[in-house]
């Protein structure tokens, strides 16, 4: 096949941009080293952590975190994002992929190596309202903000979408991952998942921090020439799949009924185009040990 070389090739380079050096390593440890695994092959949070629309759900899931004035401070203060944000994004996607498709023994080694991270952030708001990262309703935010996203992003760009069930297991499966983190009442079902999101409102306040941000991730990204084009592609249709009142708070061009459905298209035509040149989802290459799960600690 004539694209073949060139689909390696630019897979090659985008896959390590989004995981870092040593990904190709890191994968395969994480879908070749046999044992338990806290989740079965067939789990909802494989087909949803495995496939291209995580790329608008990560986007979508910083825009709509950076809300949270506590969960903001946090990130501007400890995260390094503006410093090295690609070392950030490999690090995130390091952890989901090894605890949705890694060994159980290296799930909880990720998750207690965040912790321990986690249990030394501290610091104050803009407004001097203390914060801890580790405090478990702050880590709630940040769970629902991130499975919100994920879910809705694969639902409308996923190769594979979810029946309603699905939806359903897939949120339990990720509050598997959020209670091992530290978070507290997680929502299970796509109904309660609304509820939490609506009982945050009264919390959520956008200041000069999530505005910067939002501005760095839509129109300053540390992107390379050849990546602006589908980046640009990628936040549009992020943005196009927040809720209004998130568009309005972070001062964003509204998404109208012309823009909405241009920006959804450009998002599919990005998605798919990811899906193509990194081939074959990571979840095919799980090893498929009958009874391989073990259940996280803790």
């Amino acid at each position: 096949m004539i694209l073949e070389p060139w689909r390696r090739r630019v897979g090659t380079a985008l896959f390590l941009r989004v995981a870092g050096p040593d990904g190709i390593a890191s994968r395969e440890r994480i879908h070749g080293t046999p044992g338990p695994r806290w989740f079965p092959p067939d789990a909802a949070i494989r087909r949803v952590h495995g496939d291209a629309s995580m790329f608008v759900g990560g986007l979508r899931a910083l825009l709509l975190q950076s809300l949270h004035p506590a969960a903001m401070a946090g990130v501007a203060g400890h995260s390094g994002y503006r410093g090295d944000p690609w070392g950030r994004l490999a690090r995130t996607s390091t952890f989901l992929a090894v605890t949705a498709f890694g060994t159980a023994d290296d799930a909880q080694a990720a998750v207690d190596q965040v912790r321990a991270v986690h249990a030394r952030v501290r610091g104050r708001t803009p407004q001097g309202v203390p914060y801890r990262a580790d405090d478990p309703d702050l880590l709630r935010w940040v769970h629902v903000a991130e499975v919100d996203s994920f879910l809705r992003a694969h639902q409308r760009f996923g190769a594979r979408p979810l029946d309603a069930p699905g939806a359903d297991a897939y949120l339990r499966d990720a509050a598997v991952v959020g209670r091992a983190l530290g978070a507290e009442d997680l929502p299970e079902t796509t109904r309660d998942l609304a509820a939490a999101i609506d009982g945050y409102r009264p919390v959520l306040a956008v200041g000069e921090q999530a505005r910067d941000t939002a501005r760095f991730l839509l129109h300053e990204p540390p992107v390379p020439p050849a990546m602006r084009a589908g980046y640009a592609a990628l936040s549009a249709a992020a943005v196009a799949t927040l809720p209004a009142w998130a568009v309005a708070e972070l001062g964003l061009r509204r998404v109208g009924p012309v823009r909405r459905p241009a920006a959804l298209a450009a998002g599919h035509a990005a998605v798919r185009t990811i899906r193509f040149v990194l081939g074959p989802d990571d979840a095919r290459r799980v090893s498929r040990e009958p009874g391989a799960v073990g259940a996280p600690r803790g």
